[in-house]
């Protein structure tokens, strides 16, 4: 199984495009009232095509019910009175939870966005994948370096890289403790690295190390490809500092991307967009992906994060943390 890179949906004129039957509208809920649950609320409020119905979140209800305060919508007492009121969910609490939420609501039909990761067990991402393709529902998941990767154009090279350096590293904060440093920032790399290397890989070593959460706070991994692309990927959440980079060694040149400062050097004779930063898919990538998942339920098609691709991003994740 596998899923096609596909454009992320959003115009290129400053604003993003939100599809043709503007008079449809799906109703769409929110599973977690942290962090996350706060922005997708805004940008499902704020969503031409949707109609925002409410939050689910039994350990915080407070927050579940400031926030349809301020944005519209119930604040759900079960999670089946929320299943039964929506047409599609957003999955924003912990990762250790996102695989009961996200199956349940498959299970009834609703297409179903989850950030990442996509779980954090390989057969629940599996599970996953196969109860959407039953059900012929969407199962989307929030790997959002991908928007801000296709408005750069890195997508469009038509080379393998021969090697990719890659740091995301950041002080720490107990906001995504429940899982490793992993599953939680370095996820976004490895789902880039799958795409642009292409094929499973076929050497993982990694050096993990416990920190202040108990879990895995920093990881090295050293990553072979079967078309020889050779990867190193750092991530952190006990450094000093923060930064979110990326070294590309094509065999025509060297791309360089600060995914932290928006900006780009590009050694290779391809062209590629400089000004990222400007693009609206890069300036709101939450929005973004948001706009992806209700175009792709409303008009049709594929979204730019499928779950096969999740899934394949949670495997590679697990073999760093060398528990699979």
């Amino acid at each position: 199984m596998h899923c096609r890179v596909v454009p992320p949906m959003a115009a290129y004129s400053g604003r993003i495009a939100y599809g043709h039957t503007m008079n449809r509208k799906i109703r769409v809920c929110i599973s977690g009232a942290g962090v996350f649950g706060g922005h997708h609320a805004a940008k499902l409020a704020a969503h031409p095509r949707i109609e925002f119905v409410g939050i689910y979140d039994p350990e915080h209800p407070e927050r579940a019910q400031a926030l349809v305060d301020e944005y519209g919508g119930k604040a759900f007492e079960t999670r089946e009175d929320m299943i039964a009121a929506a047409d599609a969910l957003i999955v924003a609490s912990p990762a250790s939870v996102h695989y009961r939420q996200a199956i349940d609501a498959l299970e009834h039909g609703l297409h179903v966005l989850v950030e990442k990761p996509l779980a954090t067990r390989l057969e629940d991402a599996r599970e996953m994948v196969a109860m959407a393709e039953k059900q012929g529902v969407i199962l989307q998941v929030g790997h959002q370096e991908r928007f801000v990767s296709h408005a750069i154009g890195l997508f469009d090279i038509p080379e393998t890289p021969v090697s990719i350096q890659a740091s995301r590293v950041a002080p720490f904060s107990p906001r995504g403790t429940d899982v490793s440093v992993t599953l939680d920032l370095m996820t976004h790399d490895l789902d880039l690295v799958n795409l642009l290397a292409g094929g499973e890989a076929d050497e993982v070593t990694s050096d993990i190390r416990t920190g202040p959460s108990g879990g895995i706070d920093d990881a090295r991994a050293e990553i072979r490809f079967p078309g020889g692309t050779r990867a190193s990927i750092h991530a952190s959440r006990v450094s000093s500092d923060r930064q979110r980079h990326m070294r590309i060694e094509y065999p025509s040149g060297v791309v360089e991307i600060d995914f932290f400062n928006r900006s780009l050097t590009n050694g290779t004779p391809f062209a590629l967009n400089a000004g990222f930063a400007d693009a609206p898919e890069a300036q709101d990538c939450l929005a973004a992906e948001v706009n992806a998942f209700v175009c792709a339920i409303l008009d049709g098609g594929q979204v730019p994060v499928c779950g096969i691709a999740g899934a394949k991003a949670l495997a590679l994740a697990l073999r760093v943390d060398k528990v699979a």
